[in-house]
């Protein structure tokens, strides 16, 4: 049975809130056909695959579809990887080459605006409208709402029922999406505690990152 590690990624400063994520770092353990179904029956917002952990060769799947590129399972498997095997300078899902590096108790990694899935963002007037949402703005369907909460601060929920999932925890591909479209450093506060740093670069690219924590480490069942 091959080891599945549990994370949540993008937690406050004592560890609360977060995404959580499913990583198997022997990833090779899972056959290629199976991991749709893994990845559903896991049940989280997405789950990794590690193909290749010295030379950072990842996928990653939503309960219903494979996905490019993902910013919280890639800032929670560079975390990981550089706990349990070594810390690389780049994870290679199939959108291409991501940047990764370890600062403090934060990893960050780095994406193009173009490579996350096409969210939609809506800004609203106050953070209590995007508290009072009850799905997603206007019915879309891979959608997020923000409203400033301070100089450098937004609040913000996620809803990507095109990917299988109601509401998002953290969203780090949303929050690139985001970060091109405001075009400055600032820090997300998503879900029911979760905290993102984005940081758009003279390039073009946005570096996204966080906290990470180990919830759990389980034997899963390929039966």
């Amino acid at each position: 049975m091959p080891d599945l590690h549990v994370l949540r990624v993008f937690t406050d400063e004592h560890g609360g809130g977060g995404n959580p994520l499913g990583v198997f770092l022997a990833g090779d353990a899972v056959p290629r056909a199976r991991r749709q179904d893994v990845a559903a029956e896991i049940g989280f917002s997405e789950t990794v695959f590690v193909d290749d952990a010295a030379r950072g060769v990842v996928q990653i799947f939503t309960p219903a579809v494979e996905i490019a590129f993902a910013g919280h399972p890639l800032v929670g498997t560079a975390w990981l990887l550089a706990r349990e095997r070594v810390a690389l300078e780049m994870l290679r899902p199939p959108a291409g080459e991501v940047p990764t590096r370890l600062d403090g108790h934060r990893t960050f990694v780095v994406g193009r605006p173009e490579w996350p899935p096409p969210y939609e963002w809506f800004e609203l007037g106050s953070p209590a409208a995007v508290e009072a949402l009850e799905g997603a703005p206007e019915g879309h369907d891979l959608a997020g709402a923000y409203a400033w909460a301070g100089e450098d601060t937004v609040r913000a929920r996620v809803f990507p029922a095109r990917l299988g999932i109601d509401e998002d925890e953290a969203t780090g591909g949303a929050a690139v999406v985001l970060g091109a479209r405001l075009g400055r450093d600032v820090e997300i506060h998503q879900g029911r505690g979760s905290v993102i740093a984005v940081r758009p670069r003279d390039d073009g690219l946005i570096e996204i990152g966080g906290r990470t924590v180990l919830d759990e480490v389980r034997d899963f069942s390929l039966l």
